[in-house]
């Protein structure tokens, strides 16, 4: 079924509130866009280094629900357990093997629909790309289905990791094309080396991130 708006009212209200959000405060850019598959399974991977990156992959995306892989520390509050869940989120216990939740996102994907992931697995303490958790690289490769890179800039400036305010700043959200399940399974050199699959995710990643 699509996940339009009569099917999905509440993630569509609340992406519509938090983009018009991110284009007054923080005069949000979206380039790219058309990039993201109109249908079928897709990881949408992004850069991480701030609270307001899932609201910024979010509102960025106009035509599709994104169900995000999620901590899920997300969820330890009572409004935020009956509310998460029901916007398409999928929580993961980072710390172990989180066997099931990675189950979750693959079926997920095959249904056609899309799962956001951020492959660092937790925020960047100083805005700088890191290397991609293991996990993520497994998922990928067993998804078989497109991935698009996003790099986001300006929500470590906005709101970094230890910040107690919003600071201003200029948000950008930029989608490469994406990188298909051919060339995911050619980066691995040997028949379960994920880690090359997370690497080439991060490299393109990192390609589109403003020249210094």
């Amino acid at each position: 079924m699509r996940e339009g708006f009569f099917t999905q009212p509440l993630y569509w209200l609340s992406r519509g509130f938090v983009y018009l959000c991110l284009l007054l405060k923080y005069r949000m850019r979206v380039v790219g866009r058309a990039h993201v598959p109109a249908a079928g399974g897709v990881i949408i991977a992004a850069n991480h280094c701030s609270y307001l990156d899932p609201p910024v992959m979010g509102g960025a995306n106009s035509m599709r629900i994104v169900h995000f892989l999620a901590r899920d520390t997300l969820l330890s509050n009572p409004l935020a357990r009956w509310f998460f869940p029901r916007v398409g989120v999928i929580a993961i216990d980072r710390t172990r093997g989180d066997l099931g939740a990675l189950k979750k996102a693959i079926a997920t994907l095959k249904e056609g629909k899309v799962v956001g992931l951020f492959p660092e697995g937790t925020r960047s303490p100083d805005g700088r790309i890191r290397e991609a958790k293991g996990g993520i690289g497994f998922l990928i490769a067993k998804g078989g289905v497109p991935v698009v890179p996003m790099h986001i800039s300006g929500t470590f400036e906005a709101f970094p990791k230890g910040a107690s305010k919003f600071m201003p700043s200029r948000i950008i959200a930029r989608f490469g094309p994406p990188i298909t399940p051919e060339e995911l399974r050619a980066a691995m050199p040997g028949k379960n080396d994920y880690a090359a699959v997370g690497a080439l995710v991060m490299q393109r990643i990192r390609a589109l991130a403003e020249p210094s």
